[in-house]
């Protein structure tokens, strides 16, 4: 099942929704059309929408500094907890985490002094005592909701935005591994905190909120963590130099002897004249073998056009193109063309625990 769908592309970054936030639109429509029908569902959703908008807004904000540090940013993911903004790296000086995690809030607290402009404007009351109660306005509601997301956003609780600004200043002195440790940690505590205050509330949006930050947490600990541990490398210094190749010609019958040889379990495809052509996993080969038989040539089943990476290739480019591919192994082909050898996901974390336990 796919969990994310692309709404669009501004500026080189694509806005996408998770799955989990579209159910989270039709639960709220729901409780309102169950309590007060139709008109009610529709004004419901509309304030979940601007409500998003002002998110999405909040995430450009991450977005338009991290570029001043030449910081790309690949895609925005909205989620029932709000945006997350995907950085292409952490930025090695503390100070520019720092901006940019203060960026988000800032642009909320622009759109919370605009929404009350608009209200004295419009001679509408801001009453924070009730402020979702029946016959609100609009942009009261939405004030009070955004209000809310940046006191929410400047807790030190990682990987909300205040966590990341206790990262940034533990990184002064810490460094940026032992920081996002400690923040990972803090963030984690907080995340179980605030879910047993949902077991304690019967509130299934705040368990839900804190299952995301606990994960979002660990994931990023652990991604910096892995980044740091290869820093440094390339790809000829993680690839696997010694492993077998199958022609273009061969039958899936000849693979698979190949595959009951050894422990290699994916094979770079290559042609007379052994060029790469492209690559032949497991998976291939199962399916091939259920679905053409064991006399079905290797092209017929391969995965064509794998993508390839040089042997200069840096760590961290090198692991995500070959998350990108999907595919458990890519062909390493050097300046001339020819095959060196093959960048596995098994080899580089082999490597990584190895350069870990040596510090």
């Amino acid at each position: 099942m796919q969990w994310s769908y692309t709404l669009g592309r501004i500026k080189g970054t694509e806005i996408k929704v998770h799955v989990t936030f579209l159910l989270l639109l039709a639960y709220f429509g729901y409780l309102a059309y169950r309590e007060a029908g139709t008109a009610a569902a529709v004004a419901e959703m509309l304030l979940l929408l601007a409500f998003f908008l002002c998110i999405l807004l909040h995430e450009f904000g991450h977005v338009t500094m991290a570029r001043r540090f030449g910081v790309r940013t690949p895609d925005i993911l909205l989620l029932p907890i709000g945006g997350v903004a995907r950085l292409e790296r952490i930025p090695d000086v503390p100070r520019q985490e720092l901006l940019i995690a203060l960026a988000g809030p800032a642009v909320t607290l622009a759109i919370i002094l605009l929404l009350f402009l608009v209200a004295l404007a419009t001679g509408q009351a801001v009453v924070l005592r009730d402020p979702f109660g029946p016959g609100t306005p609009l942009v009261v509601r939405l004030l009070v909701s955004n209000l809310f997301v940046l006191a929410f956003n400047l807790l030190p609780a990682f990987p909300l935005d205040g966590g990341r600004v206790l990262r940034a200043l533990l990184a002064y002195r810490l460094g940026l591994v032992r920081a996002t440790r400690i923040a990972g940690t803090v963030g984690q505590i907080f995340a179980v905190g605030l879910g047993i205050l949902g077991v304690m509330m019967d509130a299934p949006l705040t368990m839900l909120v804190a299952f995301f930050i606990f994960l979002g947490a660990g994931s990023e600990a652990g991604a910096v963590a892995t980044r740091m541990a290869g820093q440094g490398l390339q790809v000829s210094q993680m690839m696997v130099t010694q492993f077998q190749r199958i022609p273009v010609h061969a039958t899936l019958s000849q693979a698979v002897d190949l595959l009951l040889a050894g422990e290699q379990r994916e094979f770079p495809v290559v042609d007379n004249l052994g060029r790469t052509e492209g690559m032949l996993t497991r998976d291939n080969l199962i399916r091939g073998l259920s679905q053409r038989g064991p006399g079905a040539s290797v092209a017929e089943a391969m995965t064509p056009s794998a993508p390839t990476v040089a042997p200069t290739l840096g760590f961290q480019e090198a692991l995500d193109r070959l998350r990108a591919s999907g595919l458990p192994a890519l062909p390493v082909v050097d300046a001339a063309g020819s095959l060196v050898g093959l960048l596995t996901m098994d080899n580089i974390t082999d490597l990584l625990l190895v350069r870990r336990a040596l510090g």
